[in-house]
């Protein structure tokens, strides 16, 4: 069976460091460059520097998928992009409000189109509100809100569709399905985790996450672009979906016999904090509190 990695063709571009790599080697160690990976019919991702982001060469026009974490990545990307074809980036599409698929829009073009779903831009606009650490940047907006699962969209001569079910990642997850390459670009909602990362305070949702997991599932596609991690297969998909779902089931039945959160956490075999991510509750941590409202 073919690994994972395989569903991608070997052809691999090293991008050059970015025009701040001098300053920032200066300041810390000189971060990897990015990696672009093609998948097939001029979509590629591009790996390093925060989310995987996707890139979408049309007739005209360039699409992309998240914007990675600063504004020294987003430069580094649209360098990288432009190795690929000289044309210009035209729309950004934002998977979900995580600062490390957002805040390199600062370093894109003015007056792009900037596509999000209505519950990222509000998680957005909270952000800058509450300022600090983290807020998206103030003159690069979402100007394109999507609701449901109702935007088939064509895109310099590409169709792409974008689906929302439910809040799971965030309230405001938007999953990227591009039928006719049969890829699908999941954000957040699918990692390299060992299970789902749901954001409480972002109104993620255990329960939401099990659907919208079952509707990317459901799509007639081959490779799935996780939000962090190699391309999947839809059985890799589905592995983490009987994974969660068994956890869910364990969970919830260990709650109803009155079980604490750290005995729930013992029972269910919550794997070990995550190095570089603190503060993030572990799958079974959300699920107690989402039950006990604790």
């Amino acid at each position: 069976m073919l690994s994972p990695k395989s569903l991608v063709s070997g052809f691999v571009l090293l991008s050059s460091l970015s025009a701040f790599a001098p300053f920032a080697a200066a300041q810390s160690p000189a971060a990897a460059p990015f990696v672009t990976h093609s998948i097939k019919d001029n979509v590629s991702y591009v790996e390093g520097g925060g989310g995987n982001s996707g890139v979408i060469v049309g007739k005209k026009g360039v699409i992309v998928i998240d914007a990675k974490t600063t504004p020294a990545g987003g430069k580094e990307l649209i360098g990288d992009i432009a190795k690929l074809t000289p044309e210009p980036v035209t729309t950004v599409i934002l998977t979900h409000s995580d600062g490390d698929h957002v805040n390199g829009l600062a370093a894109f073009p003015m007056g792009i189109s900037i596509v999000a779903q209505q519950n990222d831009k509000k998680e957005q606009d909270a952000a800058l509100a509450a300022g600090g650490r983290g807020a998206p940047p103030a003159d690069h907006p979402p100007n394109k809100l999507i609701s449901k699962n109702d935007d088939r969209l064509k895109v310099d001569g590409v169709t792409i569709e974008l689906l929302h079910w439910a809040p799971a990642h965030t309230s405001g997850d938007l999953v990227v399905f591009l039928p006719k390459q049969k890829i699908v670009f999941t954000g957040d909602i699918i990692t390299s985790r060992q299970e789902p990362l749901i954001h409480l305070e972002k109104n993620g949702s255990t329960a939401g996450w099990v659907e919208t997991a079952k509707g990317i599932i459901a799509l007639d596609a081959d490779v799935f672009i996780p939000g962090h991690g190699d391309p999947m297969t839809k059985a890799d998909v589905q592995k983490k979906l009987s994974d969660a779902e068994a956890k869910l089931a364990k969970t919830k039945d260990l709650i109803a016999q009155g079980k604490s959160l750290e005995e729930v956490k013992t029972a269910v075999g919550d794997p070990a904090p995550v190095a570089g991510r603190p503060g993030f509750a572990s799958f079974a941590e959300v699920i107690y509190r989402e039950q006990t409202k604790k």
